[in-house]
């Protein structure tokens, strides 16, 4: 008989509210032991045998992946994988960039990537150290390949706000990317400068007029994006400003989630 949150916590445990396994409640622990697997011995009002007993319910359950939690991120990635799978690795480069080499035997995608390369071989991306790369950046990588873009970037650069469905990623463009880079680099634009360029940043800020900086990133080969910033003027009134531009055809090659994931991991790698 499978055992749901509402049964283990009035069936099971102690219904005390004790605080001894480090819940606040005996209904938090139940949830903890249905979704994400945690052992009912974190309970020390249980017996042996009852801990035996429900473990064999528990295990059944969870091999039928019965109420756990959904990992997101590798349902994500699953179904990147399987959108990209009918790619011809060898028909990318004349598509996205890079080069085919060959690695193990095996020929694969060298694609530049930031200031760096990953391959991109039939059962998964690397690093050049042949590390693995986040799940996250994978899935960003997979959308890339299966987009289906092939432009080359046209040098027509807009903020995110220009592109079509993007109100409620304009917000988040603001808190999470520009918010953050102003507030660890007003006042020291030569900071942002050494980072930028640590990170393969090219200085473009003779093109930007009153900017203060602006510094175009290759982020992937067809996928450029240019940082614009002024630094704060107090004596004016004026805050620091940080705007990040993107080439018009960069919707052919990322969808609106994948260019939101590239602002925020450019702006991790600034800060």
């Amino acid at each position: 008989m499978a055992l749901s949150v509402i049964d283990l916590c009035r069936d099971v445990l102690p219904q005390t509210n004790c605080g001894d396994c480090g819940y606040r409640s005996c209904m938090a622990l139940a949830g903890m032991v249905v979704s994400e697997k945690l052992s009912l011995e974190n309970c020390p009002h249980l017996d042996a045998e009852t801990i035996q007993r429900c473990s064999r319910e528990l295990a059944a359950q969870y091999s039928q992946g019965k109420w756990l939690k959904r990992d997101m991120a590798e349902d994500a990635l699953f179904w990147a994988r399987q959108g990209s799978a009918a790619i011809d690795i060898e028909d990318l480069p004349e598509r996205i960039g890079g080069k085919i080499v060959e690695r193990a035997g095996q020929k694969v995608l060298e694609l530049p990537y930031f200031n760096d390369v990953v391959h991109i071989a039939r059962q998964g991306i690397s690093k050049n150290d042949g590390s693995e790369i986040t799940r996250n950046e994978q899935v960003f990588l997979y959308i890339h390949m299966a987009r289906g873009g092939s432009a080359k970037p046209s040098g027509n650069w807009k903020s995110l706000k220009e592109f079509p469905n993007t109100v409620s990623k304009v917000v988040s463009m603001k808190a999470h990317v520009e918010a953050p880079l102003k507030e660890k680099f007003s006042g020291n634009p030569a900071g942002l400068a050494k980072r930028a360029r640590k990170i393969g940043g090219i200085d473009q800020t003779g093109d930007y007029g009153t900017a203060d900086l602006a510094f175009l990133f290759q982020v992937l080969p067809r996928v450029p994006v240019m940082l614009v910033f002024w630094d704060a003027e107090p004596e004016d009134g004026f805050e620091a400003e940080v705007r990040l531009l993107f080439d018009q055809t960069i919707t052919g090659h990322l969808d609106i989630e994948s260019i939101m994931f590239l602002s925020e991991r450019l702006k991790d790698l600034l800060c």
